[in-house]
């Protein structure tokens, strides 16, 4: 029943491996090289123990696929599907021979991500760190300098309405009701969808009375259904009353919830969506959760991120986020000056100097080009946006947005050290050619002067 030895076939003598087909100098081997995949494999090696059954997937081999997720901006069936077509990949994540089928599928990862948590995509990002040193896209004094800013990360949502939420919760309701054997009174499939529309019309004319008294009926349709199953509650076994339960009380607050009120529910699906007003004229309001960046002050690597629920002052992160960089960099201290803008004003950190948006006292020529240099972190945060997976998180729950975050910031990292490996196999190509043309010129010469 244990796993069987594999014997090669008379046609594997001869099969070629996958570093005789690719290009060694293709930035993607070049990365794989400087990764310290042995780190990888004793970290999360423990997660993976199977004493029966399949034996576990290789920590390198999830590992590589979620760092090239984060950093081409796919989905994890994309990324898979490329794994099967692309020999770079293959070899990336330590496969031998170019393979055919997919070792495993996309439900992989998203348990794997939840079994290392918040810690180990923790990991990952420092092993980014350390890549971007051996690459040398970074100094060793490059984390004593770093800018610290908050941006949004918004949730897969979507736009959430008084007309959207209450029909949503309407079909969860009937939905639960049927799978449980409920018998409704009424389900209102056929008038309750027809009003949530018609709102959103009225709405769109701006005939905001109509709209405030389809709300009503509709309001009162979606409270008719809810208490029809709460009186019905004590029929189900506990398991299943527990989850209709939460499904009521979720429902209950979209009932309730008035405009100005705090700690609204914004979606019934993801509790944990906060609105967050970032003052942008073109999105007055995102609906997500706060991440505090912090990135290298020349270079614009990231060299912390975290998410920060519950949308605290941008003062209030930034003792916690220095923390992270310390340890993330290896240096167990947070880095000796921050450059912050104005919504920082009023904190301190002991043995940190923090140079502000606006600061006058005591700012010499030198602090001053410092703190002009602030702004180059919002850059980096819309490349996080564009070209990463930043402007939307699919991840579940509080935890995923913790691991969402923290692997944005790996994508980012892997995406800068491409880019200066493929500067230096450029440079080294023109150079290549110019000693070339240099030896001929040279050879040429000597067969003149020869004959």
């Amino acid at each position: 029943m244990g796993p069987k030895p594999v014997v090669p076939q008379s046609g594997a003598l001869f099969q070629q491996t996958l570093l005789e087909m690719v290009n060694v100098k293709h930035p993607l081997v070049k990365l794989a090289d400087v990764i310290d995949w042995e780190e990888i494999e004793r970290t999360f090696g423990a997660h993976f123990v199977s004493s029966t059954g399949r034996p576990a997937l290789r920590p390198r081999l999830v590992a590589g696929l979620i760092y090239l997720q984060h950093a081409y901006d796919c989905s994890d069936e994309v990324i898979i599907n490329t794994w099967v077509e692309n020999p770079y990949v293959q070899y990336f994540t330590g496969e031998t021979y170019f393979q055919t089928e997919s070792p495993l599928d996309s439900s992989s990862l998203t348990r794997w991500r939840k079994r290392i948590g918040e810690e180990g995509v923790e990991t990952l990002l420092a092993l980014s760190i350390d890549a971007a040193r051996g690459a040398k896209v970074i100094k060793k004094t490059s984390c004593e300098q770093v800018i610290v800013d908050t941006t949004v990360m918004p949730k897969a949502i979507a736009h959430p309405t008084d007309s959207r939420l209450l029909e949503k919760s309407r079909q969860h309701l009937v939905k639960a009701a049927k799978a449980h054997g409920l018998k409704l009174r009424q389900n209102y499939n056929r008038c309750a969808p027809r009003l949530a529309v018609q709102a959103g019309r009225y709405a769109h004319a701006k005939q905001y009375k109509r709209m405030r008294k389809t709300l009503r009926s509709l309001r009162s349709r979606v409270g008719r259904v809810l208490r029809d199953i709460e009186r019905q509650l004590h029929q189900l076994p506990e398991q299943a009353r527990i989850k209709v339960r939460e499904l009521l009380q979720r429902t209950g607050r979209i009932l309730t919830q008035q405009r100005k009120d705090k700690n609204k529910l914004y979606a019934l699906h993801a509790p944990e969506v906060e609105c967050i007003a970032k003052g942008k004229a073109r999105m007055p309001y995102e609906f997500g959760v706060k991440v505090s960046v912090a990135t290298t002050f020349k270079e614009g690597l990231v060299v912390g991120m975290r998410s920060m629920p519950g949308n605290p002052y941008d003062g209030h992160t930034l003792a916690e986020t220095l923390e992270q960089v310390g340890i993330l960099t290896g240096a167990d201290k947070p880095p000796k000056t921050v450059i912050v803008d104005k919504g920082y004003q009023g904190v301190e950190v002991p043995g940190v100097r923090i140079l502000r948006s606006g600061q006058k006292r005591g700012i010499t020529k030198t602090l001053k080009a410092m703190i002009k240099r602030r702004s180059a972190v919002e850059p980096t945060i819309g490349h996080m946006k564009v070209d990463g997976r930043l402007a939307r998180n699919p991840l579940k729950g509080a935890l995923g947005d913790a691991i969402h975050a923290v692997m944005c910031g790996a994508g980012h990292n892997l995406r800068l050290i491409l880019a200066a490996l493929r500067l230096f196999c450029a440079r080294l190509g023109v150079a290549v050619q110019e000693i070339i043309g240099l030896l001929a010129d040279r050879l040429r010469f000597a067969g003149a002067v020869f004959t």
